[in-house]
């Protein structure tokens, strides 16, 4: 395996892209600490009822936008480029944090809860989830197209350790900013007062609380804009659009010149048709990708990591500590992903995640099924955690970036990334009320996924370890005309 690469060049590259995946991680996780103080303060509004369903819609139209973001990243990488689509990404995720923070600009009064604000605030949201759904897309793609295939594996792996850190940081960043003040306790859409309580507990939370977690995306936003006139376009791109100089540039300033003239030569063969269609190669690596992106949801994490606080509160635990606690559990096992994933391979993670994933979370169900609480459902949902990070977590977007053939790698990521948010939206959305109706029944479900998903990775899943893109574009034909795989 040729390791002539210059990591010189390749580590400040790969650690700008992954800023989109830092800023991915803390724009979905932010919630988590803020949605209890916007609950409350919504609530105050007199022209219209803030319910449960409401506050659902709120907690989750971010992901409306991602599953838009999602759909038009293939779009937007093929005509603006992976590095342009980054930057406008870098924009939305600036303006969200902006928006959300002082929703009440040019057109409301400050502080003054209405069904008008309300909509404005979720506008915002969705904005900052079409950035996030881009980022989702595109930083895999980004990193893909310029990594050696020797080390892509690892490289595309630290996007999801950046998902994590990410989240880690805003779980910090919530903690230190609600301090030594409360979040509203809300049952049946009114403020409890117990345990001597008052107004005044919650003031801050309600009035300022929630708006500061949210404008703290702002700085790392603007940061990360400004990083990306720094590098390059991806040489794969450059040669979509004809500019062949540039593309051999950048590659010999990765691979060497000597490499860069071979690895150029098999990115210009695989990349004859520029028009080919997305069926070009068959269904089947179409359908493979979608099902990636479907059973990394669908085993349920983002119930986990969404509502982390209230399920650790509900297991007996301290919501927040334990929260902050399982956010260092998922950066450790992030990095086992990241230093095993060109060792091993893919599959092997992938397997391997869902049957400790398959432990946990029917762990998990039977403490729920005989009133188990404290230790072993806290560390039984943080097993669980633990699994996806290593496997599912990492590996889901690495093979989403490498397993498609160049000529339809923008429009396939894009449906597998849209396909991945539809079923983000549909996991979080229906967790609450599932939870609720019987969390042995909710644990027990994201338990069967993730057997189920074993199995689909042992059936269908090809291993890419080692491979290039261009191998990958070669095995699809093959299999599509029958050949020897």
């Amino acid at each position: 395996m040729n390791k002539n690469y210059n990591l010189s060049y390749l580590i400040p590259i790969t650690l700008v892209a992954t800023l989109g995946g830092l800023l991915f991680g803390y724009d979905t996780a932010v919630i988590s600490g803020a949605e209890k103080g916007m609950e409350g303060f919504f609530l105050a509004a007199s022209d219209f009822e803030y319910s449960k369903l409401l506050h659902g819609i709120t907690s989750g139209s971010a992901l409306i936008g991602c599953v838009l973001g999602g759909a038009i990243s293939g779009l937007a990488a093929s005509y603006f480029g992976r590095r342009n689509s980054l930057r406008i990404a870098s924009v939305l995720f600036f303006l969200s944090a902006l928006g959300s923070w002082y929703p009440e600009f040019l057109f409301f009064d400050y502080g003054r809860p209405t069904f008008g604000l309300w909509v404005v605030f979720n506008f915002y949201r969705i904005i900052g989830g079409i950035g996030v759904g881009l980022a989702s897309a595109v930083v895999p793609m980004y990193i893909a197209e310029v990594a050696p295939s020797a080390i892509r594996g690892t490289l595309v792996s630290c996007n999801q350790f950046a998902i994590i850190f990410g989240m880690l940081i805003v779980y910090f960043v919530n903690y230190m900013i609600l301090g030594d003040h409360e979040n509203p306790v809300i049952r049946e859409g009114q403020f409890v007062y117990e345990g001597g309580r008052t107004a005044e507990t919650f003031r801050f939370a309600v009035e300022k609380g929630w708006r500061m977690m949210f404008v703290s995306e702002a700085f790392i936003a603007a940061v990360f804009g400004f990083l990306l006139f720094f590098v390059p376009k991806t040489p794969r791109y450059l040669v979509l659009r004809g500019q062949d100089v540039a593309a051999l540039g950048i590659l010999e300033k990765i691979n060497g010149k000597r490499n860069a003239s071979v690895i150029f030569r098999d990115i210009k063969d695989s990349l004859k048709e520029r028009t080919e269609r997305l069926f070009s190669y068959g269904a089947a690596v179409i359908v493979i990708g979608i099902m990636l992106s479907v059973f990394q949801q669908a085993i349920g994490i983002n119930a986990v990591l969404y509502y982390a606080p209230r399920m650790f509160e509900g297991a007996g635990a301290d919501g927040m500590a334990s929260t902050v606690l399982m956010g260092i559990v998922n950066i450790v096992f992030t990095l086992v992903a990241i230093l095993t994933v060109d060792r091993f391979g893919r599959r092997p993670l992938l397997i391997t995640g869902s049957i400790g994933m398959a432990l946990g979370a029917f762990s998990t169900a039977l403490c729920e099924q005989y009133g188990v609480k404290g230790f072993l459902p806290v560390v039984s949902i943080m097993f669980y955690a633990a699994f996806f990070m290593m496997s599912w977590g990492p590996v889901c977007w690495v093979l989403i970036s490498e397993i498609f053939p160049n000529t339809i790698r923008g429009k396939a990521v894009a449906i597998a990334v849209a396909a991945q948010w539809v079923f983000n939206f549909t996991v979080s959305s229906t967790f609450p009320p599932l939870y609720d109706w019987s969390p042995v029944v909710a644990y027990g479900i994201y338990g069967v996924m993730c057997v189920v998903s074993a199995l689909f990775v042992c059936r269908y899943v090809p291993e890419t370890k080692g491979k290039t893109l261009e191998d990958m574009t070669a095995f699809w034909r093959n299999r599509r005309k029958g050949g020897v795989e």
